[in-house]
């Protein structure tokens, strides 16, 4: 009870009843016009306001003077201002400065320049979304040095830095004002679809790389914090109206609609609200090709055809084997599948509207209670193990959250529905079913290859015409899109969550958070020290169509704790070294705890030159789905490698006519998710055993379960000013240890593995030959190394009087031997050479602005379980002009992305990315 009140006491030690009240105005020394979001911190806190629209500000707080402010603004040099009374007047003059002037939160959970954070940190503030070149401030997050945005489909998109991509991206953490966006179904953010309006947005911060020291786990790759405007600080009513087009040679020209509204109001010097609305509306990138998945120089004639963007076709089986006829080729054969275009309507759509009320019950002071809620649903295209149709997809988020200048506490709930999202690769595979069974369409292409074998072969057909005329005895009949059949069937199966017979898939997870913080220095002085925790409770509640959950929810936990010291050392009057040491401990219930250190150290030179190291260690627990998947996907069935979850997973297979009669084996055999950790050969070797029918070949998979993966991250760093000339240059080396990727295995219906495949009396290996087996993708750890290393440089400045000139090269390698682990993929996505560049102007002429942003990326392989394949390299210019008009408080904004029209995509699978042409206006606070 005492350490209770303890807590209590050093929480509210803070609040006293004296109040100090300065209000001013910020504006530029060249126009001397008013600089509207100016943010004013009170310095070594995290309390502050900002200015509003005509550049005014009021800042009440609990300290008593003498104490500093610091104000900055993006694009102009911070200034320090002594208050030395209450009730003082502090007009301030900014002179226009750099982006190293700007002023972060997150590197350090304290308010510091990006000049002087100790890691690198990207940031995005109101003037870069302003001057943006793409079409929301989310898309533009890929003109930042070093980031990687991956294109899922037009509102879902997947922010990555440092490599290990795709779009289930669990390596990277997204927060809104301190919460979470992943979707608790998913256990990743889905971009922006149900996250934060652009009204709304007072800045974004992106920290590339490990960062688990302080923000625990799933801050491996990086995060991404977005946050937005108090209403205290920031009233009136916002709101942006955006139409143009989307257009791709695919779906042709298609209107393109996006709205965002916000209102505010400080109804006192206590109590404060806003509410937010988002709409937007387009059709989505469609995804059209026909190339073969496993070789692309097959075409649909082919007997085994599996095309990337046709589903369907992923059902097989080798007619000679189902058939026991020796007339019979020994080949294997797929159903005829449908188009993606004929599974799914392209809609892409987003309503989204958050609310908030704030209250400061003591006037003067810095303590603030608030309550927010975040409602969101959407339509788009998520591509995973199979492409996904995510219709009336439903996401919702409450947080309570109490905080002044030195602590906060905060404790939220997410949750989601799946609506009506079905997956589109079953959707075509049980079409198919409803017309005919898989046994019906095989037998009918059986007997009529062998009708010709046995008649005499008449015609004098040739093999592929044997085939041809095969294929076509089956489809006599099948459901053509558009038909009445065709869409009862695809109704019916859109409707049912059996994955046997439907293509549905359900959800209503969620997840519990709470975390906190307190930050010691208006109590030490020697130092500035903060400690903090953070607790997670799942509940996955997918009814069986993603987790094994079917009986009953999933529930686990986890938790952490933290500390950080952060000491400023004044070496001499134009040198000064920043020491920062942080530490994390992390528990979850599934897996032993674990450490992460870091220590970073920043030496600042004449103000104008800071260099920078760090090295720390991170971590990351597996996933729910790691863990408790148990999904069929088609090609393979997905189980997670919780102890509990592998014979949670069932299912009945057929055994082959051989299997029954050489071998005594029943007609159906009944198989856990275990087999494919206990009794499983790899897939490389089964596929070697085929072509060479050599059972020596086959060699045991049988993969280890899944724990965390760490990783030990070196980082250096220079941020420099040379006259107009900004140069920000980092270096990083990750070494993984227990690197968490799946691994496709192949676990026989009978029989016991073993290397060689005749341990058994070679039992094992005649069920491999006689198809009597099925492919698992097992989620373990690779013994192997694999480490990744990277640079990036970035330089800024003005030239031709006024112009903004900026660019950014990033390289990025893996170092991994795939030839010696040939069943493991490391998912790294990533191209090996980056180059971003921009050309603008704020003010060209008065109240007239533009700006140019160029991309180039690399050619790079891309490996999912979807598919692999090149990603070709690809050169994107986007373009926008715009104009103030500020008797309105307005931006009329007229932009392209993607103004050359080459159409490109990041992902293997994925739609082709076409062009937008769009104009809107945006009214601030009227």
């Amino acid at each position: 009870m005492r350490t209770i009140l303890s807590i209590v006491f050093l929480c509210f030690c803070g609040i006293t009843f004296s109040q100090t009240t300065i209000t001013g105005t910020v504006v530029d020394d060249v126009s001397q016009q008013p600089i509207p979001s100016a943010n004013i911190i009170i310095t070594g806190t995290s309390v502050g306001t900002a200015t509003d629209f005509d550049g005014n500000f009021s800042l009440t707080t609990d300290q008593n003077p003498p104490f500093t402010i610091q104000i900055s603004s993006v694009g102009f040099a911070s200034k320090d201002v002594e208050v030395t009374t209450n009730k003082q007047i502090i007009n301030v003059v900014l002179n226009e400065g750099t982006a190293l002037d700007e002023v972060v939160i997150s590197a350090s959970r304290t308010p510091e320049r990006i000049f002087e954070s100790p890691v690198t940190v990207e940031r995005f503030g109101l003037k870069e979304i302003k001057n943006t070149a793409s079409a929301d401030f989310y898309d533009g997050l890929e003109n930042l040095k070093g980031v990687d945005v991956n294109t899922n489909s037009l509102t879902f998109k997947s922010v990555n830095t440092r490599g290990f991509a795709t779009f289930a991206n669990t390596r990277f953490m997204q927060l809104v004002d301190g919460m979470d966006n992943s979707t608790p179904a998913l256990n990743f953010p889905i971009g922006n679809l149900v996250g934060m309006t652009e009204t709304d947005v007072l800045s974004v911060e992106l920290l590339p790389g490990a960062s688990s020291a302080l923000y625990g786990a799933n801050a491996f790759n990086g995060i991404l914090f977005m946050r937005s405007k108090n209403p205290f600080d920031h009233e009136g009513v916002s709101a942006s109206f955006k139409r143009g087009i989307t257009s791709q040679e695919a779906a042709g020209d298609n209107p393109y609609t996006d709205l965002s509204v916000r209102m505010a109001h400080k109804f006192s010097d206590k109590f404060a609200a806003k509410i937010n609305f988002g709409y937007l509306k387009g059709t989505d990138w469609q995804a059209t090709s026909e190339v073969d998945k496993l070789d692309p120089t097959r075409t649909r004639s082919n007997t085994n055809y599996d095309g990337i963007n046709v589903y369907g076709d992923e059902v097989s089986t080798n007619i000679r084997a189902a058939s026991g006829l020796g007339v019979i080729p020994d080949v294997v054969v797929s159903r005829t599948g449908y188009n993606e275009r004929d599974l799914t309507p392209y809609n892409a759509e987003s309503v989204k509207a958050d609310w908030g009320l704030y209250y400061r019950p003591i006037e003067g002071n810095s303590l603030e209670l608030s309550y927010v809620g975040k409602v969101g649903t959407g339509t788009t295209i998520y591509q995973g193990t199979n492409r996904y149709n995510i219709d009336g997809f439903f996401q919702q988020q409450h947080k309570l959250e109490i905080k002044n200048d030195n602590f906060f506490v905060r404790a939220y709930e997410v949750s989601d529905k799946a609506g009506d999202s079905y997956d589109m690769v079953f959707t075509g595979i049980n079409i198919n079913r409803a017309w005919k069974s898989d046994e019906d369409w095989f037998g009918d292409y059986i007997a009529t290859y062998a009708g010709i074998e046995l008649g005499g072969n008449p015609l004098g057909l040739t093999d592929q015409q044997k085939h041809d005329a095969a294929r076509a005895a089956a489809d006599t009949g099948r459901y053509e899109p558009g038909s009445p059949q065709f869409k009862n069937a695809f109704n019916k199966s859109i409707n049912d969550p059996n994955l046997a017979t439907g293509s549905k898939f359900q959800d209503a997870s969620k997840y519990f958070h709470s975390d906190a913080n307190y930050n010691f220095s208006h109590l030490v002085d020697i130092a500035e020290i903060q400690v903090g925790g953070s607790y997670r409770k799942y509940t996955l509640n997918s009814g069986g169509t993603i987790y094994t959950d079917g009986q009953s929810p999933i529930e686990y936990s986890e938790f952490g704790v933290y500390s950080q010291i952060q000491k400023d050392i004044e070496l001499s009057e134009e040198m000064e070294l920043k020491l920062t040491l942080s530490g994390r401990y992390d528990k979850s219930e599934l897996f032993d705890g674990f450490f992460s250190p870091r220590l970073s150290a920043g030496l600042t030179l004449n103000r104008d030159h800071n260099i920078r190291a760090s090295v720390q260690t991170g971590f990351r627990n597996p996933t729910t789905q790691d863990l408790f998947i148990g999904l069929d996907a088609g090609r393979a069935i997905l189980v997670g490698s919780a102890p509990d979850n592998l014979n949670r997973y069932t299912r009945d297979f057929n055994v082959s006519f051989e299997g029954q009669t050489m071998f005594g084996q029943p007609s159906t055999v009944t198989q856990t998710g275990a087999a494919a950790y206990n009794n499983s050969y790899s897939a490389s070797s089964v596929t070697a055993f085929a072509a060479a029918g050599n059972p020596a070949l086959l060699t045991v998979a049988n993969p280890e379960i899944i724990k965390p993966e760490k990783v030990t991250s070196l980082e250096v760093g220079y941020r420099g000013k040379y006259e107009s000339v900004i140069v920000d240059v980092s270096a990083y080396y990750n070494k993984y240890e227990d690197f968490i990727s799946q691994e496709v295995v192949i676990a026989p219906f009978y029989g016991t593995v073993s290397n060689g495949g005749l341990g058994d009396g070679g039992l094992s290996a005649q069920a491999i030959a006689n198809g009597d087996y099925q492919a698992y993708s097992a989620y373990t750890n690779s013994d192997a190394d694999v480490n990744s290393y990277g640079a990036s440089i970035g330089l800024s400045t003005k030239v031709l009087n006024g112009f903004d000139l900026g660019g950014s090269y990033t390289f990025t390698k893996q170092d991994f031997d795939q030839a010696a682990n040939p069943d493991f993929q490391t998912s790294f996505n990533t191209p090996e050479h980056k180059f971003k560049a921009t050309f603008g102007h704020t003010d060209l002429f008065e109240n007239f602005g533009f700006n140019i942003a160029y991309r180039f990326s690399d050619d790079y392989f891309w490996e999912a379980t979807f598919g692999n394949g090149i990603v070709p390299e690809f050169h994107v210019l986007d373009a926008q002009i715009n104009y103030e008009v500020p008797s309105i408080k307005s931006i009329i904004k007229v932009g392209a992305t993607n103004l050359t029209g080459n159409e490109y995509f990041t992902a293997f699978g994925t739609g082709f990315i076409g062009s937008m042409y769009y104009a809107s206006i945006t009214i601030n606070n009227l």
